[in-house]
């Protein structure tokens, strides 16, 4: 039951778009409506700048985060029950009901939830990979997944527990998914770079 709890609150929070939200009430534009139509934070960014930007990238991490750190700091959501916990936050920003279920493409989100489950490990692990594979590979989906995968590696080196390498594969493949939905992205292009 207590699983249940934290994959609703999860999912709830996870649905709130608040990158479009920050363009809405702060910005006074629909950000959908630049680049390539993600409701996410470089939109925010060519809409309002940097500060905005990363109001938006924090509350987007911080959805993930909060449910996923409180289940299983706080309340001891361990094992293989940390799944659905972890994966609600992700497909909740995903498929956000309040966007007709066409959501952003959860990498604020994926920070926010490896926060939730490693404090400092995931995010920083999977944040300097993304730099370094960026500088290797030429399309976004190439470097995400470059990226989940050193994350992999590092779990499987440390030791962490099955049910984080399953997690991290899972994330992968949302992610994977989510970034290719357009695979002509390019750095360099004018369409959204990481």
């Amino acid at each position: 039951m207590q699983t249940l709890f934290w994959v609703i609150l999860g999912f709830a929070l996870g649905s709130i778009p608040f990158s479009l939200l920050v363009g809405k009430f702060a910005l006074h534009t629909d950000i959908r409506s630049l680049g390539d139509g993600n409701p996410g934070g470089f939109n925010v960014w060519k809409a309002g700048g940097r500060f905005w930007a990363v109001l938006a990238v924090l509350l987007d991490g911080f959805k993930g985060a909060i449910p996923v750190g409180l289940a299983h700091y706080v309340f001891g959501v361990n094992s293989w029950q940390l799944i659905p916990v972890t994966l609600a936050p992700l497909l909740g920003h995903i498929f956000s009901p309040f966007l007709k279920f066409r959501g952003g493409k959860g990498l604020s989100t994926t920070f926010g939830v490896w926060l939730g489950l490693t404090l400092w490990l995931g995010p920083t692990v999977f944040g300097l990979s993304l730099f370094g594979w960026k500088k290797l590979f030429n399309h976004e989906r190439q470097v995400i997944v470059a990226g989940m995968l050193t994350l992999l590696g590092i779990l499987i080196l440390t030791g962490a527990a099955i049910e984080l390498a399953i997690i991290c594969l899972l994330n992968m493949a949302l992610l994977w998914w989510t970034y290719g939905k357009d695979e002509s992205v390019k750095y360099g292009s004018k369409q959204e770079p990481i």
